[in-house]
């Protein structure tokens, strides 16, 4: 896996963003699924130099990439990479996306058949601040990485930690790397278990191939 220091553009702003892009071999080509407003494209064009590619479902989104002069084609994750062959990148990334899929394991699938490696971040609904907001208030928590009421959000498949690497398992995809943000952007100790990362942590970023289950190295929970 590449080295995770942090690219140095000016665009690059989120951390999240920075860490993924830390995660992606100088060179290598990339495609980034559900790519927005082509933010992370950008870091990964300009400071690590890849063959930078993307797809987007909403116009507006296609519209702000080629306006920053990315190539990027509007499609849907949940069907369009279908058309992709085997092995087409050396990664495919889901950034803050895996949540608002209808399907989430055939995306996962479909990215480990057309990647080398998937990159995946997604925020994390068993952090203990959506746990005691919903335990206290009683309604769905509005929170930094979850910023939308139930009724307008595009979030259909809210899921935890636990819940991402008990799918990996299920789909025989090996975790090479995993790394848990608190709410500062901080990363959470690799060394405290799954059960804390889950606890702790408001989003997390895991870099997955395919193969034997692997996860990497935990200590027991």
């Amino acid at each position: 896996m590449a080295d995770a220091a942090f690219p140095t553009g000016a665009a690059a702003t989120r951390i999240d963003l920075l860490l993924v892009a830390g995660m992606v071999k100088p060179g290598s080509r990339v495609l980034d699924v559900g790519c927005g407003d082509g933010a992370l494209l950008q870091i990964l064009q300009d400071d690590r130099h890849v063959d930078a590619r993307g797809i987007e479902l909403s116009q507006a989104g296609v519209n702000q990439c080629v306006a920053r002069g990315l190539s990027v084609v509007q499609g849907d994750a949940d069907t369009d990479l279908a058309d992709y062959g085997d092995e087409s990148f050396d990664y495919v990334i889901l950034s803050q996306t895996l949540q608002a899929t209808r399907r989430p394991r055939v995306v996962l699938e479909s990215m480990l058949r057309i990647g080398r490696r998937a990159i995946v971040s997604f925020p994390n609904f068993g952090h203990w601040k959506v746990r005691a907001r919903l335990a206290l208030s009683g309604r769905m928590p509005v929170t930094e990485n979850l910023p939308v009421s139930w009724y307008e959000t595009p979030n259909i498949h809210f899921c935890t930690i636990r819940d991402f690497i008990d799918l990996c398992g299920e789909i025989g995809a090996r975790i090479e790397h995993g790394v848990a943000l608190n709410a500062g952007g901080h990363q959470v100790l690799a060394s405290l278990p799954w059960s804390a990362w889950n606890l702790l942590g408001e989003q997390a970023v895991f870099v997955l191939s395919r193969g034997v289950p692997s996860p990497v190295s935990q200590p027991a929970d």
